[in-house]
């Protein structure tokens, strides 16, 4: 029974993992993909501004219409289509025919992302569902870490064509696991829309998208600009900055899970301390940024607390959204994402406003905002307060 559950949970998590890897490996390859097509590098990057932008308007509409679904059905055909798009991606010859091979799998990623975290959370014990939201989380982290640099990598020593075959591969051995291991989860009870909808009541539900938001806006106003940071300021070369983010993601996998751990021992605690303590990780960068070595060691710690950020986000939304834990989770990734694209515009003003140096406060204020929202909430509310394992309490699967 334990071998079995691990095994699903392993495959959610390569779910996760294949989905991160097409979505942000495509700005590693975004070079070739110019190249390739004739294009210019801004039409390039319409493949990645175009996946954000559909990820963050459409995911809570599309969770409320599929709610009715069996949720692994949903699960099969989501990671489906991204291992189709990327075998897309390898083949075609045609920019407009890339560019609608990635709204299309966009539709999907909010819908993998929700019903996966609360599948994780639902088919293990109460206790242990926080730790299995985590394992799955886990996907993110090591997408990061591995999954977007070996595109890369493929990209530049092989082809184009490898790299996106590489996200196929993935996604179809996600798919095939998740056909023999995970059980059938047909909606035995379907929540009405009403009901669903109903969370968009609650004031301290929009207290705590706020929060999300605002986390995730901290923390892509500067890693945005992470390579550019290193390469002005630190004045390290190409290589060096390859290794820097292996190193960043490698240790945001670490941090992952020592984050969860923390936030099941106290998550009201872990909470109020994570933007002062990834504030004082900014501060350190702005203060030895131009030291090589001190900068090598912000950026082994950079990267645990930065997966912070994804933990106790998602499990604070969920002390909120819990009578509806996956339009709750698809809230979580549309308001992450309208939070990244936010962060890189903020980040990008500060920087052509103060320079490379000093942009890094654009953080560091938005931090501090962060960490008085959360006062705020934890001062009017007690659903801050609470263990992370609660998460996949009542959610209406058995």
């Amino acid at each position: 029974m334990v071998k079995t559950r691990s095994s699903f949970l392993f495959f959610l998590a390569l779910g996760v993992f294949g989905i991160i890897t097409t979505e942000m490996g495509i700005i590693g390859v975004l070079p070739q993909v110019s190249q390739q097509f004739d294009i210019t590098p801004s039409q390039a990057g319409y493949l990645v501004s175009v996946f954000a932008l559909i990820v963050a308007v459409s995911g809570p509409f599309l969770t409320l219409l599929a709610s009715g679904l069996n949720r692994k059905a949903v699960l099969l055909a989501a990671i489906l289509m991204f291992a189709i798009s990327n075998m897309v991606y390898a083949y075609t010859t045609e920019f407009a025919a890339m560019l609608a091979f990635r709204i299309i799998p966009a539709l999907f990623h909010p819908l993998f992302f929700s019903i996966a975290f609360a599948a994780a959370a639902s088919l293990v014990p109460p206790e242990r569902s926080g730790r299995a939201v985590t394992q799955v989380m886990a996907g993110i982290t090591v997408g990061f870490a591995f999954g977007v640099p070996i595109t890369s990598y493929l990209a530049a020593k092989i082809s184009l064509s490898a790299a996106f075959l590489f996200g196929a591969i993935v996604s179809l051995a996600a798919f095939i696991g998740i056909i023999v291991r995970l059980p059938s989860m047909p909606v035995k009870e379907r929540m009405t829309f009403g009901k669903q909808l109903g969370l968009l009541r609650k004031p301290q539900l929009w207290l705590t998208i706020l929060i999300v938001a605002t986390i995730f806006t901290a923390m892509s106003s500067v890693y945005s600009y992470f390579a550019e940071y290193l390469g002005e300021v630190t004045h390290m070369n190409g290589t060096w900055i390859s290794l820097m983010l292996m190193v960043f993601g490698v240790t945001m996998i670490a941090g992952n899970f020592l984050f969860g751990f923390f936030a099941n021992a106290n998550m009201t605690r872990t909470v109020i301390l994570f933007p002062l303590v990834y504030a004082a990780v900014y501060l350190f960068a702005y203060y030895w940024g131009s030291s090589f070595w001190p900068m090598a060691v912000i950026v082994f710690v950079w990267g645990a607390v930065h997966s912070g950020g994804l933990i106790l986000s998602q499990a604070l939304l969920m002390t909120d959204a819990r009578e509806a834990p996956e339009f709750g989770n698809s809230l979580f990734v549309s308001f992450s994402n309208i939070g990244i694209t936010a962060g890189t515009s903020i980040g990008g003003w500060f920087m052509a406003q103060l320079g490379a140096h000093r942009f890094i406060w654009s953080g560091i204020i938005l931090l501090w905002l962060a960490f008085l929202l959360i006062m705020l909430k934890a001062a009017t509310s007690k659903s801050l307060v609470g263990r992370y394992d609660r998460t996949g309490e009542d959610n209406g699967y058995s």
